[in-house]
């Protein structure tokens, strides 16, 4: 008995489409929730803190020690100067999100403001908590 299966088909398999379309979501889900890089703090409250994660963001983050970090490495106040002026250099428009612990002394936050100016840093922002957290 031989089988003639001349017809054409008429389904479509989507199964490798789904696989392929659920594996690109999942990548797309984790890449977007890299946001902004850095080290936790304990940051001070706000009653209202606006989204700042923007692509090619710095994240300054002071900690209660007084120590510096841009993006997560540690750096002096002379180091960060240099290495700003050269990411401004490449990128006029750099977004700069400070991040201080509510413990820091305030001298500190001043400093790396007044690198920011002394830079030309125009779009600065100071990272709070919501106030009921």
């Amino acid at each position: 008995m031989q089988i003639n299966d001349d017809k054409p088909y008429d389904d479509i398999n989507i199964t490798p489409m789904l696989d392929l379309a659920y594996v690109l979501l999942v990548i797309f889900i984790l890449m977007c929730t890299a946001s902004v890089q850095g080290m936790k703090v304990n940051l001070p409250k706000a009653s209202q803190s606006p989204s700042l994660a923007k692509p090619k963001t710095q994240a300054i983050t002071i900690d209660n020690k007084g120590s510096i970090h841009l993006n997560a490495m540690p750096v002096t106040l002379q180091e960060l100067e240099q290495k700003l002026g050269a990411i401004k250099a490449a990128m006029p428009e750099l977004p700069v999100v400070v991040k201080a612990d509510s413990l820091t002394q305030y001298q500190g936050v001043m400093d790396v403001l007044d690198v920011l100016g002394r830079l030309g840093v125009s779009q600065v922002g100071l990272a709070t908590k919501p106030q009921g957290k």
